[in-house]
């Protein structure tokens, strides 16, 4: 499976896609393997045109590229937690040292920062409750400056849709 990746926010501010920017997107959106003909084809372009207005996205930053997307459940990964960190916040070095460290546990699949009371969330996967039982103690517990961690158990996603209303 693939996955787009584009944003439209820069430096916060809305950058302006005409109609046949966003019909590129789109059709990105709904198939990102697509070949540059049928893509073309689909957007009433020619290919070389086509090519020259998916430069102008990368050059913009609005188009940041295609991506393989790993289904872990199909690894043998069957548990998904996420973890709320509030750091102790006495040190003045804490944030950048708990990202860090969780950079380098690879199942730790994604990092996220808040203001407000919980200061990071970590998403971790693992094949199972004991192995995700020796992997909170022996390195999510090592992680520097945590004063309180809050562990709640993925059950089902819902919704999980990257694609945007452009």
């Amino acid at each position: 499976m693939w996955q787009l990746l584009f944003f439209i926010f820069q430096n916060s501010e809305e950058i302006m896609l005409d109609d046949l920017d966003r019909r590129i997107l789109r059709q990105l959106q709904a198939d990102p393997e697509q070949p540059i003909p049928d893509l073309a084809e689909r957007t009433g372009l020619s290919p070389a045109r086509l090519t020259r207005r998916l430069d102008r996205l990368r050059d913009r930053g609005i188009l940041r590229g295609i991506r393989g997307v790993i289904d872990w459940q199909a690894l043998g990964y069957s548990v998904e937690v996420s973890l709320r960190v509030t750091l102790d916040k006495t040190q003045p070095n804490a944030f950048d040292e708990i990202i860090a460290a969780a950079r380098d546990i690879p199942e730790v699949t994604e990092i996220q920062t808040f203001l407000g009371r919980v200061d990071l969330r970590l998403s971790v996967i693992a094949r199972d409750m004991t192995h995700y039982q020796q992997l909170y103690r022996d390195r999510i517990m090592t992680l520097p400056h945590i004063a309180d961690i809050e562990a709640l158990m993925h059950v089902a996603r819902l919704k999980a849709n990257e694609s945007l209303p452009i």
